[in-house]
């Protein structure tokens, strides 16, 4: 059986799969508690099928038997906590694009709005931006289809596709009289995951939405990128920004923090059993090349971004800005069930930063914190109320914390936490116990 590894924000959905598992009897007294086990299992599957089949027989309306043991399989793992879950086909194929980062469409950012899809971007070098398609265009039919009655999933299940097939759109554009039609061919779209501008004339700011198969790749194109705009003598530092971050694949976050860091431990995972514990270090060199680094989070920063966010905490190589993060400390193995099955999405482990701090149902404490000013219609939906709020969630090792700060301002000039962090990359002394982060050859940023 195949396994993937990936850590997952926020899947309250439930699943389980059952696994046998044969192992030697260490004694005999562990063998028949073993088997007396095994006898209390089968006598509660007996149960299940007694239920099973009286329902089949006795309801009301004849039911599905295949939507009867899915929804079983579900419920299996309410009780545990909110990540593990069973993902249908469908979902196991929608969780797979997430992931890859990459799929057959049209290369537009998209949302809903009055019933109709309204474009929020399109993707430079796609179909969509070819073909001249606008941000704020309003698309209203889908190959003579009605978007109206649409859920936003359903229609963007239908813009996908595989590479070279066509689709006609019919698009309403503020200013002309009539709808516009166009004919697009489907291409391959990468999802960037991974944003970067100059900031301040000298400052690199990156900013990672998620970690996806295309996060390292994206990461050092800008990184690059951002040394050859601004030269590599004349950056004062990074601003790696993974504010409302929800997390992603593990191996992804492991690769993001060994950019900043040259050796030592970037984080630990924790199984049931004691020889199940998996370390991940740092190879040889730095993208930065010692330049400082300080790092956005806030209550919406969770998973994959809070282990590169403790990693270089706990390093010294980065000073973080912000607000405590989500607090979801536990690691998911995708596990596929056969053609046509799905897969199962288990919590299998917990993960530790390199100081040995678990940060579930606590989240990390920023070295600075920064409150941003909020909108006060937006003051009662601006915080997360964090892992330690949701029901059935594994429980933190000592005191548990709920409720941070979340907004992020949508103009640049009111961001709190971003000014802060490119005076302290200027040396613009802050009212803070926390020193500025200097450039030294240490390869550390103060802390």
């Amino acid at each position: 059986m195949m396994r993937k590894t990936s850590l997952v924000l926020l899947s309250v959905a439930a699943g389980a799969a059952a696994t046998l598992f044969l192992t030697q009897p260490r004694s005999a007294l562990v063998g028949s508690t073993a088997r007396a086990a095994s006898s209390d299992t089968y006598r509660q599957l007996n149960l299940f099928g007694d239920v099973f089949e009286r329902v089949r027989s006795d309801y009301v309306e004849k039911p599905d038997d295949s939507k009867l043991v899915e929804t079983a399989i579900s419920g299996m793992l309410t009780g545990l906590d909110p990540h593990s879950s069973y993902m249908d086909a469908k979902s196991f194929r929608d969780m797979q694009v997430q992931t890859r980062g990459e799929f057959g469409g049209l290369g537009i950012e998209v949302t809903m709005e009055d019933g109709l899809i309204k474009v929020v971007s399109p993707i430079d070098e796609t179909p969509a931006s070819k073909a001249g398609i606008m941000a704020n265009d309003i698309i209203s039919y889908l190959d003579d289809e009605a978007v109206q009655g649409l859920t936003l999933n359903q229609a963007v299940e239908k813009m996908r596709g595989p590479v070279n097939t066509k689709i006609k759109l019919k698009i309403i554009r503020k200013g002309q009289d009539k709808p516009i039609e166009v004919t697009l061919v489907r291409d391959n779209i990468r999802v960037r995951s991974v944003r970067a501008r100059v900031e301040s004339d000298d400052i690199a700011y990156i900013r990672i939405t998620t970690f996806n198969e295309q996060t390292t790749e994206g990461l050092k194109r800008e990184m690059a990128n951002l040394t050859t705009q601004i030269g590599p003598d004349k950056i004062k530092g990074y601003i790696l920004d993974m504010r409302n971050n929800p997390g992603g694949l593990l191996e992804e976050a492991v690769s993001v923090s060994d950019a900043f860091l040259d050796r030592g431990e970037i984080v630990s995972t924790r199984g049931r059993n004691a020889e199940e514990t998996q370390r991940r270090t740092a190879k040889p060199g730095d993208l930065a090349k010692g330049k400082p680094v300080i790092v956005l989070i806030n209550g919406g920063s969770a998973s994959a971004s809070e282990i590169v966010a403790g990693a270089l905490q706990d390093h010294k190589r980065a000073t973080l800005l912000g607000s405590r993060s989500f607090g979801k400390g536990s690691v998911q193995t995708i596990i596929p069930l056969g053609s046509g099955n799905g897969a199962l999405r288990l919590t299998t482990a917990r993960y530790f930063t390199p100081s040995g701090k678990s940060i579930q149902a606590k989240g990390i404490i920023p070295d600075i914190e920064v409150l941003q000013d909020v909108p006060d219609e937006l003051k009662s939906k601006t915080d997360t109320k964090g892992e330690a709020s949701l029901r059935g969630h594994l429980k933190a090792e000592g005191q548990e914390e709920t409720g941070s700060q979340s907004y992020v301002p949508p103009d640049a000039k009111n961001d709190k936490a971003l000014k802060m962090a490119a005076d302290l990359l200027h040396g613009i002394k802050q009212t803070t116990s926390a020193p500025a982060p200097t450039d030294k050859a240490s390869n550390k940023a103060a802390n």
